[in-house]
């Protein structure tokens, strides 16, 4: 389990390091400086003529001391002070003057030239505003220049809270942060702009941090292994769960056999389809393992009867928004008294009426988990994609506190959270996946999770971990551009192998 966090978060745990543990700032410099030297040295960067651009911060107090153990090592930095004198830190205005006592020239202008390195150390984790003006041109004359492009603890112009370009961004190849991960490294555009990312532990204490509510969690391998369902020798297909599927409309059955047979394919003991009639044969001849219900009008007496003997409920994907929809969504959120999954045209009715809302938080409070990608969940927080991007995590955060649920924000990098400040964010997959189907599958695998009797956050986590992955072995079979949601499917199977066979290695 890795923790991410974002730039108040390591300003606390700096200052309780400092403070409470007693390890003073200047030697915190120090470590951050030869941790990035060593990255340097073991990537073997050529260091004959390296540029280290400096700000008024510690990020800057950072590059100076860079500066000074090149110099020692007998190379020739060319250090340019690009910040504002005034402003300095005291940690900073030191690690000037050791350079300088070193006989290493400051210089107060970047110099557009060919240097083997570019080092970047003008604005650290705590940049919230948009860089403008001087430093605007600065950073796009970095940008410009040859060498390779290297970033201390993130590049300048990417925020640590949610990987966004504050107006424009160094662009590093390689990015070496200290002790933690920040979010802004993790969610994008921020990955791309950092390149390689290298975490050094610098003795910075974070163990204060773990406890924090909403604060960001990575899992690891042995992580998802731990979380499988176990599969009992004696056992049969009541074991693992009766999953209700309410998906597809008229001439719209693909929804309905993505999810279905995901689930299948995750583990779920029977799944049941509900669907109109005009999707019986079709569905029959694609899933014969799933048991098909139809209907052709609501009929709530029919609903409740399937709500009751279900273990779980998926609903939404396909389903439209028409009136029937509605009213399949409504009964279900009222009757229905297990867990259940709302995706697609499920989120879509949610968002337009806005009693549902207030039945999901009463009704189905802990005991529902929502997939919406960025369209869907704007229209569930009214708010623009524009304004979630820029405040993902707060935004998902607290909509899941505040409705009860387990929320799937699909992107990207897809990012969980559940009540109680629960956030993981999830690194498997890739953009060969960013098709049509690729949505109900993924509905498809948590649900499936869901059923056999794991918890909504657990089911989301390890769902979207191997929705990833399948999109992963997919990509790496087809290429980029062929993967199709059916591939998915056809290589889930690969990723729970995968991941049983190391579980059974532990």
């Amino acid at each position: 389990m890795r923790y991410l966090v974002n730039g108040s978060q390591m300003k606390r745990a700096d200052q309780y390091t400092i403070q409470e543990v007693g390890i003073p700032s200047a030697e915190l410099m120090e470590r951050a400086a030869q941790s990035c030297v060593r990255v340097m040295e073991e990537e073997g960067i050529d260091l004959s003529n390296p540029c280290i651009v400096c700000g008024s911060g510690n990020n800057g107090g950072d590059g100076f001391a860079i500066a000074r153990l090149l110099r020692k090592k007998g190379y020739d930095p060319y250090v340019c002070f690009v910040g504002n004198a005034s402003r300095r830190t005291e940690e900073t205005r030191l690690q000037m003057e050791r350079l300088s006592e070193i006989g290493c020239e400051i210089c107060n202008e970047f110099k557009a030239g060919e240097y083997s390195i570019i080092i970047d150390a003008v604005f650290g984790a705590g940049l919230c505003r948009k860089i403008e003006g001087r430093y605007h041109d600065i950073l796009e004359q970095m940008n410009r220049a040859g060498g390779v492009k290297f970033a201390v603890d993130l590049p300048s112009g990417i925020s640590a809270d949610t990987g966004s370009v504050l107006g424009i961004a160094f662009r590093a190849d390689m990015t070496v942060t200290f002790q933690l991960e920040k979010v802004g490294l993790v969610l994008y555009p921020g990955q791309e702009y950092a390149g390689k990312v290298f975490i050094s532990d610098i003795g910075i204490h974070t163990g204060q941090l773990r406890e924090e509510p909403g604060i960001a969690r990575v899992c690891g391998g042995k992580d998802y292994r731990r979380m499988l369902p176990v599969r009992k020798a004696d056992s049969n297909k009541g074991t693992y769960g009766r999953l209700l599927v309410i998906a597809g409309s008229k001439g719209m059955s693909g929804a309905a056999y993505l999810n279905s047979k995901a689930a299948y394919l995750s583990g779920a003991g029977l799944v049941r389809i509900y669907t109109p009639e005009e999707n019986r044969v079709i569905l029959q001849q694609l899933l014969p393992e799933a048991v098909i219900s139809t209907y052709t009008k609501f009929q709530e007496e029919e609903l409740i009867d399937l709500l009751e003997w279900a273990d779980a409920v998926c609903i939404g994907s396909g389903i439209g928004t028409g009136k029937t929809a509605g009213r399949l969504l409504q009964t279900t959120l009222e009757r229905s008294c297990v867990p259940c999954l709302i995706d697609a045209d499920g989120l879509n009715l949610l968002a337009e009426h806005e009693e549902y809302p207030g039945i999901l938080e009463d009704a189905k409070a802990g005991k529902t988990i929502l997939t919406p990608h960025m369209k869907e969940m704007s229209r569930l927080i009214r708010r623009s994609v524009g304004e979630l991007k820029e405040d993902r995590m707060n935004l998902l955060r607290e909509y899941a506190d505040s409705r009860k649920c387990t929320c799937v924000l699909k992107d990207s990098r897809t990012v969980v959270s559940s009540p109680c400040g629960r956030m993981h964010v999830n690194r498997s997959g890739n953009a060969s996946m960013a098709k049509a189907g690729s949505g109900d599958v993924l509905a498809g695998i948590i649900a499936g999770l869901l059923v056999q009797g794991m918890d909504c956050h657990g089911s989301a986590v390890l769902g979207t971990y191997l929705h990833g992955k399948a999109g992963d072995y997919a990509q790496a079979a087809k290429g980029s551009y062929s993967v199709m949601a059916q591939d998915l499917l056809l290589y889930l199977s690969e990723a729970f192998k995968r991941l049983e066979a190391e579980y059974e290695e532990l």
